[in-house]
């Protein structure tokens, strides 16, 4: 029986109690006991949490280390000194790409970081720019932290999709504007230049310090205008001299770009850059492939009035290596190829410039596509799985985003404006698609002198890779569905042993049918048919979980993170 008084509990009161029952030995002896079992428990508690911290920080580490290292670096004996002179430039303005996109996609990093207390979560957290798993459809992995907003912190994250639907504001659904609450708790949209105004401002600054020093006249015009670009958020006149530029040894991405961070809408462009070094043997290489464009646009698998635009014939195909990467296209899985601008004006213009990041690319076909070959890839097609066909297969994906239609025909507006944030999964889609098919158009047409076996099987080894990017990511998506529909069709089988055996036939069959019903929900703008075929075709099956489950247990990684900077590169 124990007694409180005014909710104090009165010792006296119990220790006289006890000792009208037990002996002073007894007390003694119970004292005893008592000091044991709350140090033990005290103790146990202790260890209790320490294995459970140590258990957390194993099962981080065990994610970061999914993550190969691979060194950014190439040969800069190709570089004249001034173009050396440009990297730190460069460098320094990539880098603040990195800080606004944080903004962008999370927030305060520092706030976050600053309530992180092992070094395994602050490292997971940098790869994936926020406390969100990128390639696990962005499960939250930091505690009290809730699901990640569809729209990201480009919109305040209490707003509805009824709400923006309502709100008036002429340029809300503009790729640069920031939508906030304004002190009164309505929506207000900012531009992009204005929200990030000292960031803008700085990187504008260091542009015009590398167009200085910047031999080559295209390149000086482009990083001019670039700069001039950050300040007004009209970036149609400098990616315009981006398209002219063909003789710079150097080059720059930077700036809000793609929209693959707003899964809310589709809108907003996320900032981030890439420093790139032509390899200018490999680009001479590739040269001729863009010329034949029109040509290839008018074979594509689908109805005449979905092929009726002319892409631009001043599409450039060349290879680079990067030596810097920053924002978008560093969180996650990592770009390897780029297909810019995605403005339809300049597209429609003069085309687009296809960018095949080799080194990186290479890193992924070492490190993830050939161990994920010899474990899900039939013993007698292993054979078929080699580089230079996965540099063809992600090259002509890039051309292929030139391919097919860009504006819906009944000229309502763009692809994209129809599909929304259905627009990147789908022409994602599209792109991997309609580059087989040119592979298989250009070997027919006897461009191209490829075994078209290599293609096809590394094409499904890709799928695998790339399924495992997550329903979060648009190029995962596009695999899902596509693994699904290959699979219905019988483009490859499963065997007893679990590894899987490509069909060539059935796979250009499958080919040709999936490239004419994206093509005909592009051109109809078929927003409800796309989120209908995300819905059947976009979604992991048991068979499909227990493939990737394999891949995981094996150790293989998920994708790549960089050691870059000028010290890797030799520089001071």
């Amino acid at each position: 029986m124990i007694t409180k008084f005014k909710g104090i509990i009165n010792f006296a009161q119990i220790i006289k109690i006890l000792t009208k029952i037990f002996t002073m030995k007894q007390l003694v002896a119970l004292s005893i006991l008592f000091t044991l079992f709350v140090f033990g428990a005290c103790n146990g508690s202790k260890n209790e949490n320490n294995e459970q911290k140590e258990e957390l920080v194993s099962e981080m580490q065990k994610k970061v280390d999914e993550f190969a290292s691979f060194t950014l670096t190439t040969d800069l004996s190709k570089l004249s000194e001034k173009e050396k002179q440009m990297l730190p430039f460069l460098f320094e303005a990539a880098d603040i790409m990195n800080e606004i996109f944080w903004i962008q996609a999370y927030g305060g990093k520092d706030t976050l970081m600053a309530g992180i207390t092992d070094e395994a979560t602050k490292k997971f957290a940098e790869i994936n720019y926020g406390p969100w798993e990128r390639l696990k459809d962005n499960e939250p992995f930091v505690s009290g932290i809730e699901t990640k907003p569809l729209g990201s912190n480009f919109y305040p994250h209490d707003m509805t999709k009824e709400e923006f639907e309502k709100f008036e504001a002429t340029d809300k659904t503009s790729l640069y504007t920031m939508v906030r609450r304004d002190v009164k708790g309505a929506l207000i949209t900012i531009p992009y230049h204005e929200f990030f105004k000292e960031k803008h401002q700085k990187v504008a600054d260091l542009l015009l310090k590398a167009a200085e020093l910047a031999e080559d006249d295209g390149l000086k015009k482009y990083l001019e205008l670039r700069s001039k670009a950050l300040l007004t958020d009209d970036y149609f006149e400098s990616d315009m001299a981006w398209m002219d530029m063909k003789s710079n040894g150097i080059d720059i991405v930077i700036g809000p770009i793609e929209n693959y961070e707003d899964a809310l809408f589709g809108n907003k462009a996320a900032h981030e850059a890439f420093v790139l070094i032509k390899d200018k043997y490999w680009s001479e290489k590739l040269a001729k492939y863009s010329k034949l464009l029109p040509e290839l646009q008018k074979g594509i698998p689908a109805e005449d009035k979905y092929k009726q635009e002319k892409p631009g014939s001043n599409s450039d195909l060349n290879a680079y290596d990067v030596v810097f990467y920053a924002g978008d296209c560093n969180a996650g899985s990592k770009t390897i190829a780029i297909n810019l601008p995605n403005d339809e004006k300049v597209q429609l213009a003069k085309g687009s410039r296809r960018l095949q990041l080799k080194n990186a690319m290479q890193a992924k076909f070492d490190y993830i596509l050939l161990p994920i070959t010899n474990l899900i890839v039939d013993s007698s097609q292993r054979k078929h799985v080699k580089f230079n066909s996965f540099f063809e297969n992600t090259m002509f994906h890039e051309v292929a985003h030139g391919l097919g239609i860009k504006n819906t025909i009944d000229r309502k507006g763009t692809v994209r404006e129809a599909l929304k944030e259905q627009y990147s999964a789908l022409e994602e889609g599209k792109a991997d698609i309609l580059g087989l098919y040119m592979i298989t158009k250009l070997k027919e047409m006897g461009e191209l002198d490829v075994d078209l076996m290599d293609n096809y099987v590394t094409f499904m080894a890709g799928i695998f890779r790339s399924i495992r990017f997550g329903g979060a990511s648009a190029h995962g998506k596009a695999n899902l569905v596509r693994y699904n529909y290959f699979k219905e069709k019988g483009a490859f089988i499963k065997n007893e042993d679990g590894t899987y055996t490509c069909n060539f036939d059935k796979m250009t069959n499958a080919m040709a049918s999936l490239s004419e019903l994206i093509l005909k929900l592009q051109g109809d703008g078929d927003y409800d048919g796309v989120v209908e075929l995300m819905k059947q075709k976009a979604v992991i099956g048991n068979d499909l979980q227990s493939d990737l489950d394999n891949i995981s247990n094996a150790g293989i990684p998920l994708d790549i993170v960089f050691k870059q900077g000028l010290q890797e590169l030799g520089l001071n």
